[in-house]
């Protein structure tokens, strides 16, 4: 059966993300009928309850505002108690412990290493944007071109001037703040009349600390030897001014998880755009469970399970099908692998838009952006805890011939003192208050506890002088990285949970390694005094380095889906065509940052919403 206002759509889109709204908007604007099947339930119609939920929460993750819940009276919620389940960084912990990251009862996702995959998406109404940062950086030229230039992994099917057009529509559609001239850096380039929709957000004060140690910083080895340095603004899908009936950025510091003003793009805006034109139909908490195939090789159909309680019984088990139609996994590089490697039978046994031999693409090449967390102390106050969570970045070091031998990455400036590295400002406050020294801050006499004046003394000294580096690093894509389904471990709908192998080459922790020593010359250039610390050795998303030592280099993930069904030139080669079609079946579309070959150092968002433009443009021209 189908939803009751849309009984014949011309297109079936799994997903309500980002990727799926801008499809979803581009095809009804010109006149198709499109249903869209949506894990989660309808969005609110305010986001007080969100706001309620992530004010109250015990531990303010990127999930902590949107359902599902993360913990019930015995801690962590079950996953195999979930219909819609999804991973927490609540569950990365080491073995044994609360968290544990291979314990099926805590982690949604099996992993099966050897390190831990760090990052974790929404299954919501408007997806993992819902709690994005909204960095929107384009890729280099170079980025599409690694085979080329760097001897490297592959080429993309398409370069940097075939999407040129599809970023400034991109642009616009999600309203990016920046200017032209701080982002022609490294071979991007621009159109000569083009302006960004609205002006740069200002700098912080904490950028302006970072930039001013920025002439005399010199680092030798990692390629890193004439480089010069430069802190540039980071373009941001968050509003400097009125646009889109959106406020303007009032620097709550609290982008992730969730824009108190909703000054910060999200789907919703799309989705709303989408669903006025009348020809939009969204299916609500219904699950996407298995891909039809018909005997000519076009996909005839989509079961789904609808449910009303998250944790409460299936309501309705039915299919939308029909092979006229255009059928578009819109999920992320972990559900939709998912989906298409459930979707098994005689035709597809080894699932739907993966080869029959055994050397089928679906799932492999699954990346991220490990991201190195380095924080000091500045000498004087750098005034952080306002404004957005990141105004500016390093980005010159995120392109160079180092990078036939190690992982570039661009350097993100965080405002928001040591919120990310330690919970502050809380930790330190109670670390004052309560004589404990959690922070590290108090090396003189770590027990001793402030009152008064001094305890004010102390926070402001303190908390004024936080700031912290976030190194995005550029992962390899190695095909033992991969999304499978597991054969032991279902959600609550009684389907197969997505299973993850994942490690670091040599590669990437080349590049893990480049990014703290810079991190270090950073704060010595600053004159500022780290504080970094070292992870314990049972930490998951850790590793040693150099090999063979005891010391140990920690990363966190980024929540950069990538990879598992990647664009190519042939079936021999990846899962889609430059469209991101799929070779197989030619009615299907499989969107997303799944599609990237590589992964570059750029935030993934605007190079997906770019593609799936140009997509949606080509699919609004067929038959």
């Amino acid at each position: 059966m189908c939803a009751a206002r849309m009984p014949d759509p011309d297109v079936v889109i799994v997903g309500s993300g980002i990727a799926g709204a801008l499809i979803a908007k581009v095809l009804a604007t010109n006149g198709k009928k499109v249903l869209i099947l949506e894990a989660g339930d309808q969005l609110p119609p305010d986001i007080n309850g969100y706001m309620n939920r992530f004010l109250n929460a015990t531990a303010k993750v990127p999930e902590s505002p949107y359902p599902p819940e993360l913990f019930n009276s015995e801690g962590l919620v079950d996953p195999s108690m979930v219909n819609a389940g999804r991973p927490t960084v609540l569950s990365l912990g080491a073995r044994y412990r609360f968290g544990d990251w291979q314990d099926p009862k805590q982690s949604y996702l099996i992993q099966h290493g050897p390190l831990a995959f760090g990052s974790t998406y929404e299954r919501i109404n408007g997806g993992t944007a819902r709690h994005w940062l909204g960095t929107s950086l384009r890729f280099l030229p170079s980025d599409f071109e690694m085979k080329t230039r760097f001897n490297r992994f592959v080429d993309w099917p398409i370069k940097y001037k075939d999407l040129e057009e599809w970023y400034r529509k991109a642009e616009r559609e999600i309203g990016v703040s920046a200017d032209v001239a701080d982002q022609a850096y490294l071979g991007i380039s621009f159109s000569p009349d083009y302006s960004y929709p609205m002006p740069k957000i200002v700098m912080s004060k904490v950028d302006a600390a970072v930039d001013a140690a920025m002439p005399g910083l010199k680092i030798s080895g990692h390629g890193l030897d004439d480089v010069k340095w430069a802190v540039t603004s980071t373009p941001a899908a968050r509003n400097s001014e009125p646009y889109q009936n959106r406020r303007v950025c009032a620097g709550n510091t609290n982008c992730i998880p969730i824009c108190p003003i909703q000054a910060k793009y999200d789907p919703s805006v799309t989705l709303a755009d989408a669903l006025r034109t009348g020809r939009v139909d969204i299916m609500y908490k219904t699950i996407a469970s298995h891909v039809q195939i018909d005997e000519s090789g076009r996909v005839s159909g989509i079961d789904f399970i609808r449910y009303e309680d998250e944790n409460g019984v299936p309501v309705e088990r039915g299919s939308v099908t029909g092979s006229k139609k255009i059928y578009i996994l819109a999920g992320n590089a972990i559900e939709t692998p998912r989906l298409l490697l459930m979707s098994k039978n005689e035709r597809t046994p080894d699932g739907v838009a993966n080869r029959k031999d055994g050397r089928g693409f679906v799932g492999k090449y699954l990346m991220d952006h490990p991201l190195y967390l380095a924080w000091a102390l500045a000498p004087k106050p750098v005034w952080g805890y306002r404004g957005p969570l990141s105004t500016a970045g390093i980005e010159i070091c995120r392109d160079g011939q180092f990078r036939r031998d190690r992982g570039a990455f661009r350097i993100e400036i965080g405002n928001e003192g040591w919120n990310f590295p330690l919970g502050d400002p809380d930790t330190t406050t109670i670390d004052y208050v309560n004589g404990l020294n959690f922070s590290g801050l108090k090396k003189d006499d770590p027990k001793k506890a402030l009152f008064g004046a001094e305890l004010v003394n102390a926070l402001n000294d303190k908390l004024s002088r936080q700031f912290r580096l976030g190194f995005l690093i550029e992962q390899s894509p190695d095909d033992a990285n991969r999304v499978t389904i597991s054969d032991q471990h279902s959600d609550h709908l009684d389907l197969p949970r997505p299973q993850i192998n994942y490690n670091l080459s040599e590669y990437t922790k080349l590049g893990l390694a480049a990014a703290k020593d810079t991190a270090s010359a950073i704060f010595n250039s600053m004159g500022a005094e780290e504080f970094t610390t070292k992870p314990n050795p049972d930490d998951p998303s850790s590793f040693e380095w150099p090999l063979g030592s005891t010391e140990r280099l920690k990363y966190f993930g980024a929540g950069h889906l990538v990879g598992t069904y990647r664009m190519g030139t042939s079936a021999n080669d990846s899962v889609v065509n430059d469209m991101q079609r799929s070779w197989d079946h030619e009615n299907l579309y499989l969107v997303g940052s799944g599609t990237f070959p590589t992964v570059a150092t750029a935030n993934p968002t605007l190079t997906l919403a770019a593609l799936c433009l140009r997509t949606a443009d080509y699919i609004k021209n067929l038959p």
